[in-house]
């Protein structure tokens, strides 16, 4: 019996993590306008340094590519 119990416990966690591996996925990439629109809903208090330096290179100052710079 505890044979059975163990191996559905494993069957869930992996299968949890398989979601969650499908999930991250989704995520829109760093930088592109669609991250800068979640960003733009999300909480200014709940973004972390590295979200916040990304949102202020990705959509505050964007490269111009034609600009020549």
């Amino acid at each position: 019996m505890k044979h059975v119990i163990r191996t559905a416990y494993m069957g869930c966690i992996a299968l949890v993590t398989v979601v969650l591996i499908g999930l991250a996925g989704c995520a829109p990439k760093v930088g592109s306008e669609a991250w800068c629109k979640e960003m733009d809903k999300k909480a200014k208090g709940d973004w972390t340094a590295d979200e916040a330096g990304n949102y202020a290179k990705s959509c505050i100052f964007k490269s111009d590519s034609n600009s020549g710079n």
